[in-house]
């Protein structure tokens, strides 16, 4: 079941196309990526599902009902440019967001003191944002993001400004939301955080989706029938052994165990690849290579118009 769903939005401004009949599906109690390059129209998607702004087409429905005002308490936004009052005390400004979003104050109390302890900032409730660091404040900003425990949460670029430590903190709080019944819109760069957290993505490139799946069934659609072989008893170039037509794309030799990449022709079974190389050889191990995010983000968005299209109608 999906928990929302964008049909065919379009956003124009001025001469500008942002959206152009971009329609996503994000399952419910997941972990959804929206991902594209900066300008591909990610932000303008996330701006009208918040209904700061509204499309100039299409239709968005949260549990199947039509996209409405009352259903922003049930969405939680990080945006990636963060918003604090700097001269507020911490506290204080965490208690009135909380509250705008309807929680009752004695509630909202209850609530921020466990999550400003859990996060390690309880210290900081009475002073003011302006004295604290950067990470600091992204914390509290995260805290008034989940605090009233919305349904829907939108998280655009949540590790910016984090330390190795509390970029992991978020990390498992983004994972512990979704096992908690939480479903998560997850915009971001960085595709190592997309392989690590996202079940689905959907990747949008100047202002159209060109692409949209599990993450798992994306790299197998692009995977591209390459190996890692590590072997022992044999030194040298592997590529000698290697019928002509298979492709060696790195080696790393070690005093016991070295390791290559081997590339094969796309109509050519695996079985070839270790029948050519175990009379010289003792493989260790084997096993297929499939595409990083990044690099099926890299050959879509590079893709010519023309292709894309076609990719879209198979």
């Amino acid at each position: 079941m999906d928990l929302f769903v964008a049909k065919d939005v379009t956003k124009r401004y001025a001469t500008q196309t942002a959206l152009d009949m971009v329609s996503i599906n994000v399952p419910e109690n997941s972990i959804y990526g929206l991902l594209g390059p900066n300008g591909a129209g990610k932000t303008s998607l996330i701006r009208i599902i918040n209904q700061i702004t509204a499309p100039d087409q299409g239709e968005l429905f949260i549990r199947g009902e039509k996209l409405h005002p009352k259903h922003t308490a049930m969405i939680g936004y990080l945006p990636e440019e963060r918003g604090l009052y700097k001269k507020m005390p911490v506290g204080e400004q965490a208690m009135y967001l909380a509250q705008l979003k309807g929680v009752h104050a004695h509630e909202a109390q209850k609530r921020l003191k466990t999550l400003f302890e859990k996060f390690e900032i309880q210290d900081w409730w009475g002073k003011k944002v302006e004295e604290l660091s950067k990470g600091m404040q992204q914390k509290v900003q995260f805290i008034v993001t989940i605090v009233h425990q919305p349904q829907l949460l939108i998280f655009d670029e949540p590790f910016s400004g984090f330390d190795p430590i509390n970029a992991t903190l978020i990390r498992d709080e983004i994972l512990e939301l979704r096992k908690n019944g939480a479903t998560v819109i997850f915009s971001t760069h960085n595709m190592s955080s997309v392989e690590e957290l996202c079940d689905d993505i959907a990747l949008i490139n100047k202002s159209k989706k060109i692409l949209e799946g599990r993450v798992n069934d994306i790299k197998k659609t692009y995977r591209s029938n390459s190996y890692e072989l590590s072997f022992t008893g044999f030194t040298g170039d592997i590529s000698t052994i290697l019928p002509s037509d298979f492709k060696l794309l790195s080696q790393i030799e070690d005093e016991k165990v070295s390791t290559v990449k081997i590339k094969l022709p796309l109509d050519e079974k695996p079985n070839a690849l270790l029948q050519s190389v175990i009379p010289y050889l003792e493989v260790v191990a084997f096993k297929e290579v499939l595409p990083s995010m990044n690099d099926i983000f890299i050959e879509k968005v590079q893709e010519k118009p023309e292709e894309i299209s076609a990719n879209l109608t198979e």
